[in-house]
């Protein structure tokens, strides 16, 4: 079935289908499905997708650059681009990437960089089948009757219609039938099949705000809130516990190259955008997109989209100043 919100990237437009919502186990009349003029209940026609919030997985496929499909990672074209993204035949950055950026990927690049990422995203895939598998069976559920619970961050949906959230199967009683586990995403990161992706306000604590203003920290002691929150201090450690025991992506042998959003902005040809901060320091400072490497552990940035540095510096953190030339 065909997705029921999706992107079209020649019109720059988010779309969708719906029809008429359901009503006592039945389609609903115009009638009963219309309120006051401004709202009517309808359900979607077709698929959703779901972002999982707080992790990157690697890539299965992406547009490679000068590339009008999405193209596998174990294809050829990625082997030769990846060998060398910053290669004088490919099509220019929008703004070329500073050389220390450039030192920090080519550090990491090896010959067989797209067969790496896509050994790892295989890896991610099929981790992430076995917890959905797991649970069908663990809650005496067909694929056809499973049900899954979603809470959703602050943004409820990116540009390309997935809902963005945090998700589990739907098990009303914590205790029954088993201990509820931890949602998905974390456990993929407890796994070391993904990469903490930590984006503001999308994460404990701060999406638990009543509004984005009161979500936007303090620049003092912010150390102290990311270590004492519940959710993102364990998470944090199960992050570090995958890496210091060489799990998943952290395999001493074949550890991920690059971070999938590094591989996405490499094939943009666009330099990364999102501010960071450090949530081992307390210099209330934001990084500037480009220097997000040097914080080198990924459970330890929290990103910034660029609408809301300003909010950030209102309340009196510092931006770092752009380097000269």
């Amino acid at each position: 079935m065909a997705r029921a919100i999706r992107f079209n990237d020649r019109t720059n437009l988010t779309s969708g289908v719906a029809s008429l919502g359901s009503r006592m186990m039945r389609q609903g009349t115009v009638a009963e499905q219309t309120h006051d003029g401004d709202t009517v209940i309808v359900r979607a026609v077709g698929d959703v997708g779901v972002r999982l919030l707080g992790i990157d997985t690697p890539e299965i496929s992406f547009r490679a650059p000068g590339e009008t499909r999405f193209l596998e990672l174990n294809d050829p074209i990625w082997s030769k681009f990846l060998s060398d993204p910053f290669g004088e035949s490919l099509p220019k950055f929008s703004k070329p990437l500073p050389e220390g950026l450039r030192r920090w990927l080519r550090g990491r690049l090896r010959p067989d960089a797209s067969a790496n990422h896509y050994r790892h995203a295989r890896a991610a895939e099929l981790a992430l089948e076995r917890e959905i598998s797991g649970d069908i069976k663990v809650m005496k559920k067909t694929e056809e009757t499973f049900e899954m619970f979603m809470v959703f961050g602050y943004e409820i949906m990116d540009g390309y219609g997935r809902f963005l959230c945090f998700i589990n199967r739907n098990q009303p009683n914590r205790l029954l039938p088993t201990p509820r586990p931890l949602s998905y995403n974390e456990r993929l990161l407890k796994l070391g099949q993904a990469c903490a992706y930590f984006i503001w306000p999308n994460v404990n604590p701060w999406r638990k705000r009543a509004s984005i203003l009161e979500a936007v920290p303090s620049p003092r002691g912010m150390k102290r809130q990311a270590l004492l929150d519940e959710s993102l201090g364990r998470i944090r450690r199960d992050v570090a516990a995958a890496r210091a025991a060489h799990r998943g992506i952290f395999d001493a042998m074949d550890p991920l190259q690059i971070e999938p959003f590094e591989l996405r902005f490499l094939a943009r040809r666009s330099r990364p955008t999102r501010w960071v901060i450090d949530l081992n320091a307390d210099d209330g400072l934001l990084l500037r997109p480009e220097h997000y490497y040097r914080i080198p552990h990924a459970e330890d940035r929290l990103f910034v989209s660029p609408e809301h540095v300003a909010m950030f510096v209102e309340r009196g953190w510092k931006r770092e100043p752009a380097e000269a030339g």
